[in-house]
This record gives C-alpha cells, sequence and structure tokens, in this order.
C-alpha cells in the first residue's frame, strides 16, 4: 500500500539538508503492526532489514533513509550513500539484501528503533512507499569470572582475586561459603568511558589450615555468573 502525503514536496537540491522534513513525513505515516527485534551482543555485526527490493535502476531514483530513534544513521540519493559521523566505518548499506543496513562492531549506544522510509518520485513530488521498523537490542553479558591466586600476605593466609570485564549494566560481586556471604577486601568497579562496559574485581583472605569451598557471584541487572574456587588443606 502506498501512502502519500498531503501536501506536495519540491526535488530538492540538498536533500541530506532536509532530512528533518523526512521524520515529519516519517511520523505522519507510520502504520506498522509489529516491529522486528534483532537481538545481539557488544562487538557484533547486526544486519538490520528493510524489507523491500528494487532494482539497480530503480536505486537512482529513489531516497533511502535509515534512522534510530531521532537521527539519521545513512541515506541514499541519486545512488550516492551518505553514513553519519557517529556510524562511519561500521556502518553500510546492503542493497541486494532487502535494501538493509549492517552495523558492525556494536556497542551500547546502538541500542534503539531503526526506521527505514523509501521513496519514490512522482511528478516532482515524493511519495513515501515504503515504510518498516526493527528494534536492535544490544547486551553486554560479563564472561565467567576468573579466580587468581595471588599468595600469602600471612603466615596461614592466602589471598584469591575474582575478576570479570566487559560487561553491562553496573555488577555486583559478592563471596559466598556455605550459603553465608564473606567479608571481601579491596573491591572496585570500573567503566570504560567509551564503551560504557565494566571490569570489577575483588580480593578474599583465608585460612589455608582449613578446607574452604568459595562461591564468586557477580549480579548485574537480572542476570548473575559465577565461578568457584575449592581449596583442600594440606594434611
Amino acid at each position: 500500500m502506498d501512502y502519500t502525503a498531503k501536501w506536495r514536496t519540491p526535488l530538492l537540491k540538498h536533500p541530506y539538508l532536509k532530512v528533518s522534513q523526512l521524520l515529519v513525513l516519517a511520523s505522519l505515516f507510520y502504520f506498522c503492526s509489529g516491529i522486528i527485534q534483532v537481538n545481539k551482543t557488544v562487538k557484533e555485526v547486526a544486519v538490520l532489514s528493510c524489507d523491500y527490493n528494487i532494482s539497480t535502476t530503480e536505486l537512482m531514483k529513489v531516497r533511502i533513509y535509515w534512522q534510530k530513534d531521532d537521527e539519521v544513521v545513512l541515506a541514499v540519493t541519486s545512488g550516492q550513500t551518505k553514513v553519519w559521523s557517529k556510524y562511519e566505518n561500521r556502518t553500510f548499506a546492503d542493497f541486494t539484501n532487502n535494501l538493509s543496513i549492517v552495523i558492525m562492531a556494536l556497542r551500547l549506544s546502538d541500542n534503539g528503533k531503526y526506521t527505514c522510509i523509501v521513496q519514490k518520485t512522482e511528478k516532482r513530488s515524493y511519495k513515501v512507499k515504503h515504510m518498516t521498523s526493527v528494534m536492535l537490542l544490544v547486551r553486554a553479558d560479563f564472561p565467567v569470572p576468573s579466580i587468581t591466586d595471588l599468595g600469602n600476605p600471612s603466615h596461614d593466609i592466602k589471598r584469591i582475586m575474582c575478576s570479570t570485564s566487559g560487561g553491562f549494566p553496573k555488577p555486583h560481586l559478592s563471596w559466598w561459603e556455605n550459603e553465608e556471604e564473606l567479608n571481601a577486601a579491596n573491591t572496585t568497579v570500573s567503566q570504560d568511558p567509551d564503551t560504557e562496559l565494566y571490569t570489577i574485581s575483588s580480593e578474599l583472605d583465608f585460612n589455608i589450615t582449613s578446607n574452604h569451598s568459595f562461591v564468586c557471584l557477580v549480579k548485574y541487572g537480572d542476570l548473575t555468573v559465577s565461578q568457584i574456587f575449592n581449596w583442600q588443606k594440606c594434611k
């Protein structure tokens, strides 16, 4: 079904400068009954389909816009592709695959709703021929923590450290033994300002004259990862 604007839009000499007009047009003709959801993790590649095919000859006669929420990601006019600065060097259009866009090295900031709009000219006015939206959900899972032996700070006392990195949201780390939480030391949490991903570590001292089975538990949001450390006393 075609969705036609109630006003005539003249051919633009500088179409990239008129994207705001297109966003208004998009909001007027958004009749999507459902949104496809794509689930990915950080650093992966996402392919978002416009679910629309055109021939190579038609490509010169259409405008294709991909936008995320209220910002433009990529635009194609007269067969020429422009990628906005935030997505440069990691985003491109795949005209052979339903006018998809491919976003590489995914970041947490890529989360959001992406809308594809295809326009064709008819009698010097633009008609929206197709519009679809895709919800991209990018998550960052913490890997299973690693536990490192830091040696013996004093006689009969051993120190171990549990750490993990590359996840989101902000994590909480705790040590457990026999279903009881233990007192940890030197727990640190840091966040990378560029990727927004977290790193967490914590140390635990224990008496080596007894057997132990410790659990390092890292909780982030509604998810958890854990690692077990077993110690057998010397006979």
